[in-house]
């Protein structure tokens, strides 16, 4: 079974950068397709981006296209999430999560699951 862990989130100011990384244990992370979905107070989790497990194809959810790029080294057993442009309406716990075979939008399909990192843009 596959261990997620989440890192590099903190408070930037609107405009900036940040880039998440996912460290995967426990497994090859080539075995898995893997998903970043984020959560903001009072709302439902969101897909964000998502890659296949050997990074050939990426999906995005509208509001960061162009603004995010989600990659992935599976010799490092990483994956990652550019985030550029950062808005506060981005303002949420990222998560990855991890699924094997093909990758969707769709958090209910993702058994695996990262504990989050907090990602504060402020105006």
């Amino acid at each position: 079974q596959v261990q997620l862990v989440e890192s590099g989130g903190g408070l930037v100011h609107a405009g900036d950068s940040l880039r998440l990384s996912c460290a995967a244990s426990g497994g090859s992370s080539s075995s898995y397709a893997m998903g970043w979905f984020r959560q903001a107070p009072g709302k439902e989790r969101e897909f964000v981006a998502s890659i296949s497990r050997r990074g050939s194809d990426t999906a995005y959810v509208d509001s960061v296209k162009g603004r995010f790029t989600i990659s992935r080294d599976n010799a490092k057993n990483t994956v990652y999430l550019q985030m550029n442009s950062l808005k506060p309406e981005d303002t949420a716990v990222y998560y990855c999560a991890a699924r094997r075979v093909v990758h969707t939008t769709s958090a209910d399909e993702y058994p695996y699951w990262g504990q989050g990192t907090q990602v504060t843009v402020s105006s």
